[in-house]
């Protein structure tokens, strides 16, 4: 075979490759999205439609599921308090994964592997087998009912941690001894160089903890009982969508549009913080392999 037959041969089948990764691609997006596209159809039908079969793929355009699921519960209140408990408690796990990885992948003390070891252990216990306990606890402390037992628990991340502290053991130990030699205290230290230096592990573990703040559901609807018809509620958006099941049944249509305004929200969040996002998954893994 001549050098140009050969050279067309590998380009097109370089192009059948790249038509085919698009493809596939392609693919996984419509298997991604199809769920939601079909949770708007439903939201957007007839009552009972949603269990015909073969399913209805296109939307009859019925916003009377939108109106009745608005006024099931008091959406405004419920969105506020997720903010408010996303908001705190992704700040609270900045600080502790900040300062926890920092002492972890920096400083030197006695026992520091060791209680090292500690912390990331929790990462091996499932999180329901501490759910009475940590009901009793929060009982005994006045806690259930408000917005602190919401946040608190979830003020620190094992995986924050871990991920900061990761960060921090790539880095050369001579420029601690530099900044030192230059009169920086170790908190100095901290905040000129170590927080530009581990800024997307923190993007990421912010995005981490934000995204299941807000998708949080079996922690609240324990912690969290206060009469939602009043609007006096510390209870998050998950917990606002149990409100479409009772004894008679589920309503599906009202429940399928209440989820589709509950997520678009984090949905745009998604988008207009993908490059950070993805920036930061890039970089945090450079850091756990180093």
């Amino acid at each position: 075979m001549s050098k140009p037959s050969a050279s067309r041969g590998m380009a097109g089948a370089s192009r059948a490759g790249r038509y085919a990764r698009r493809a596939l691609a392609v693919l996984i997006g419509v298997a991604f999205v199809f769920p939601f596209y079909w949770t708007v159809v439903i939201s957007l039908g007839h009552p009972g439609e949603f269990s015909n079969f073969p399913p209805v793929l296109v939307p009859h355009w019925d916003w009377s599921n939108w109106s009745r699921a608005w006024h099931s519960a008091p959406w405004l209140r419920l969105f506020g308090n997720t903010v408010l408990i996303a908001s705190c408690t992704v700040v609270l796990c900045l600080i502790t994964s900040l300062l926890a990885g920092f002492a972890f992948g920096v400083l030197r003390f006695p026992g520091r592997k060791l209680l090292t070891l500690v912390v990331l252990s929790v990462l091996m216990m499932p999180g329901t087998v501490l759910i009475i306990p940590d009901y009793v606890l929060a009982n005994d402390l006045h806690l259930l009912n408000t917005y602190w037992i919401q946040i608190i628990p979830w003020g620190a991340s094992v995986f924050g941690i871990f991920l900061v502290r990761q960060f921090f053991l790539t880095m050369p130990a001579e420029i601690l001894d530099a900044a030192a030699l230059d009169g920086a205290s170790r908190l100095r230290f901290l905040r000129s160089i170590g927080i530009p230096m581990v800024r997307p592990a923190l993007v990421i573990i912010a995005i981490n903890v934000f995204l299941g703040s807000w998708n949080s559901f079996l922690w609240p609807v324990i912690m969290t009982n206060t009469n939602m018809e009043s609007g006096d509620t510390v209870q998050p958006i998950e917990v606002g969508l149990s409100t479409f099941a009772n004894a008679e049944g589920t309503d599906f249509p009202g429940l399928a549009a209440a989820v589709t305004f509950t997520t678009l929200p984090v949905m745009v969040f998604f988008l207009l913080l993908q490059r950070q996002f993805i920036r930061g998954a890039l970089s945090a893994a450079g850091g756990v392999r180093g």
